[in-house]
């Protein structure tokens, strides 16, 4: 492959290395450039393009995609159409997910060009997930580095999916004096929402004293399709001759391993009584939150076999305090003396393609343009800063926001969607601040009061690291995220924003109730008009009335 300027002229029949736009003409990146492309840029005045010409054993990028993600689909996994060199790949039912490093590593260093990404070993999907993504950097690639791909492929998958399978569960509970019956029935709800995503149920809940005797009675006492048995105790086990491995042995069980290098999770109990599975669950685990009771309950949902030698293999990545999900005390966290900064973003780059002509962040409401107007309300909300992503028409709207104390970026990309704009803006403003709060330029509902409701809901860990506005519960724009999730927003691609984010992380989810204001924006003439706003140039069939 060849890649570089050329004269317009001679440029017919190679690839257009980036999206271009010449007057009228507007050219996707990967455009294989046709003779009726060469007039129209030619008259357009642009002497020269960057472009690839392909060698005879160079494969295209989507093709070359499209071959690698067929043959790393299977029955479990699915792959979607490649596109701009991408194809992902989702999960065709709810498990965990089993990639295999040594393949996925040797994939990756057959050709630099050629790279697949995928989730961490052992994650746990849902339906529809995707779990792994395949991205050919270059615009084409040699045919012999694909087909060694290819190969390595045939010999051994880089991945599989332990699909879920569905157990009737016990659950006892043991008590002291003083134990709240509240505790005991979330404990119930939290591990029967657990239980959902592999179609298991609960068959039973016993409720004992946190005596020997009396939870080796309860442990013995199983339900006919009972295939596991979790305990949480009311104390901790923190010894072999504590009550629940002491009770399940005195029921004629076994212990197979008490401790886990985990934290949070450490004191989980493991063991069996026949073919009867155990768990006796650590603390931690009456919490929905992430913690080694999921690592050890998802393998044995999935018919993965978790023995000694696995649970003292999980130290590494086993300091879940650490990560973005929890809350981490050994972390600086934001004190009364100072709240977490959040920056707002407002995206205004957007081409207006509904409006039929005129791009509606001009339009006028009482005198003042849209998007000054918006842009005035991210101001005077409690926000550590403001930054505008600009793209289609920005001269124009740069200079509506003459004055105000704002940072403008230029997005030279933003015709190639709504990540681009999003990631442009995220960038910018995460790197001072805990958190960024994303909003529409197009919301003209929105006040400094519902962007102060969303800041003040926001936490930069844990709970409400993510922080959605809702009308009548349900949700909309905007959404403020925490600056931790900086690389998974580097990763979009294409014309989406957050959702995805959201779906991964949905026990992060805080909700704010403001009403319409979260779902109205005026994407075309008829709402704009509703609102109150009048185009400048409406479009000649009346449509802004």
């Amino acid at each position: 492959m060849r890649f570089g300027p050329v004269e317009t002229a001679s440029a017919e029949g190679a690839i257009l290395a980036h999206a271009t736009r010449a007057g009228a003409v507007h050219l996707a990146k990967g455009t294989r450039l046709t003779a009726s492309d060469i007039t129209a840029l030619a008259e357009a005045g642009l002497p020269s393009l960057v472009v690839a010409q392909l060698d005879s054993g160079d494969v295209p990028e989507d093709e070359a995609a499209a071959d690698l993600a067929e043959r790393l689909a299977s029955a479990e996994i699915g792959a979607a159409p490649a596109a701009t060199g991408r194809a992902n790949l989702f999960a065709g039912e709810a498990g965990l997910f089993l990639p295999r490093r040594s393949v996925v590593d040797a994939i990756n260093r057959v050709h630099p060009g050629i790279t697949l990404a995928t989730l961490g070993e052992f994650a746990a999907v849902e339906a529809g997930r995707m779990v792994a993504t395949v991205k050919i950097i270059p615009l084409a690639v040699p045919r012999a580095a694909l087909d060694e791909v290819l190969s390595l492929l045939s010999a051994e998958p880089a991945f599989t999916l332990a699909p879920f399978r569905p157990r009737a569960i016990g659950l006892v509970q043991t008590i002291l004096d003083g134990t709240k019956a509240s505790v005991l029935d979330k404990t119930a709800r939290v591990l029967r929402k657990r239980l959902e995503r592999s179609g298991s149920r609960l068959v039973r809940e016993t409720r004992v004293r946190h005596a020997e005797r009396e939870l080796a009675a309860a442990i013995a006492a199983s339900h006919p399709e009972e295939k596991m048995t979790i305990v949480f105790g009311a104390s901790a086990v923190i010894d072999e001759g504590d009550v629940v491995p002491a009770a399940l042995r005195g029921a004629g069980g076994q212990v197979d391993h008490l401790g886990m290098p985990v934290d949070p999770g450490n004191l989980l109990l493991l063991g069996h009584l026949g073919e009867r599975i155990l768990l006796g669950a650590p603390g931690c685990a009456r919490s929905p939150r992430e913690n080694g009771f999921d690592w050890v309950l998802d393998r044995l949902l999935a018919d993965l076999t978790v023995t000694p030698r696995d649970i003292t293999g999980f130290g590494v990545g086993g300091l879940l305090m650490e990560i973005a999900s929890r809350p981490q005390p050994r972390d600086v966290l934001p004190t009364p003396d100072r709240k977490p900064a959040v920056a707002v973003v407002v995206l205004a780059a957007g081409r207006s393609s509904r409006m039929g002509g005129p791009n509606k962040l001009l339009a006028t409401f009482d005198g003042v343009p849209l998007l000054r107007r918006s842009v005035q309300t991210a101001l005077r909300a409690d926000a550590s800063a403001v930054h505008v992503v600009l793209g289609h028409q920005a001269a124009d709207l740069r200079a509506t926001l003459a004055g105000l104390d704002v940072a403008l970026h230029e997005n030279p990309q933003f015709a190639d969607g709504l990540s681009t704009s999003l990631k442009l803006g995220f960038e910018q403003a995460a790197g001072e601040a805990d958190g960024v709060l994303v909003m529409l330029a197009d919301q003209p509902l929105l006040t400094a009061e519902h962007l102060d409701a969303l800041i003040s809901a926001f936490r930069p860990l844990g709970e409400g690291a993510i922080v959605l506005a809702c009308d009548g519960g349900r949700r909309a724009n905007p959404v403020v995220l925490s600056s931790r999730f900086r690389p998974d927003v580097a990763s979009l691609e294409g014309d989406v924003g957050a959702r995805g984010i959201v779906q991964q992380h949905r026990d992060l989810v805080r909700e704010v109730e403001i009403g319409p204001a979260a779902s109205f924006d005026v994407d075309t003439p008829e709402l704009l008009s509703r609102a109150g706003g009048i185009l400048a140039n409406p479009p000649s069939d009346g449509g802004s009335a």
